[in-house]
């Protein structure tokens, strides 16, 4: 009889599952996270950018206080979707990731459309900003982008598909793209020149 009674309660062990030891009255371990399985769920995609951004320059700035120096940096950047909108601007901060961030969100705010005809500009055109003078030209279809320096930039994001271009005066980044920027948003086509008159 006390042989029947152990193996009776052996066999009643093995039917018991094993269960890992756990403190404070947590529950045992199931293989599961806390908000259930652990397979991973399919990431959502990241909405794409409707815009193109091109750094034009980084430099660090210092800037002398009564406590010593301060240390920062400052961003150029020019964002366009190539398709007539473009905008630009130059942002400080403590970091590289922060001032080229800040410079996007701000040329975001302050973007032109461009004017253009059979995919290049409308007419010739001088636009000047401090000491840089930019000259653009109109180019039959073929030509292509014949810019050099910063101004290949902006006229890529710009949309523009032929074009000749030449930088006159100060080859300073900053003033050529403003230089630039600013004789892309002077352009007017005959409509607007009909319109002026109208008026």
């Amino acid at each position: 009889m006390d042989k029947e009674k152990k193996q009776e309660n052996i066999s009643a062990e093995k039917k018991v599952p094993e269960t890992k030891k756990t403190s404070f009255g947590a529950k045992p371990f199931t293989g599961k996270g806390r908000f259930g399985d652990k397979s991973r769920r399919p990431r959502r995609k990241e909405k794409e950018s409707e815009f193109d951004q091109k750094i034009i320059e980084i430099a660090r700035v210092t800037r002398v206080t009564a406590g010593g120096k301060r240390m920062r940096f400052r961003a150029c950047v020019v964002i366009g979707d190539r398709k007539g909108k473009i905008g630009m601007a130059v942002m400080k901060g403590a970091d590289v990731t922060i001032a080229v961030n800040k410079a996007v969100n701000k040329a975001k705010k302050d973007m032109i459309t461009v004017k253009t005809i059979n995919e290049t500009i409308p007419h010739e055109i001088k636009s000047k900003f401090g000491g840089a003078q930019v000259f653009m030209k109109p180019a039959k279809a073929g030509t292509g982008v014949i810019a050099g320096g910063v101004i290949r930039s902006v006229i890529e994001l710009s949309g523009i598909k032929n074009i000749v271009t030449k930088i006159q005066g100060s080859k300073g980044k900053i003033n050529n793209v403003k230089a630039a920027l600013n004789g892309l948003e002077n352009l007017r086509t005959a409509e607007d020149f009909e319109n002026l008159r109208k008026k």
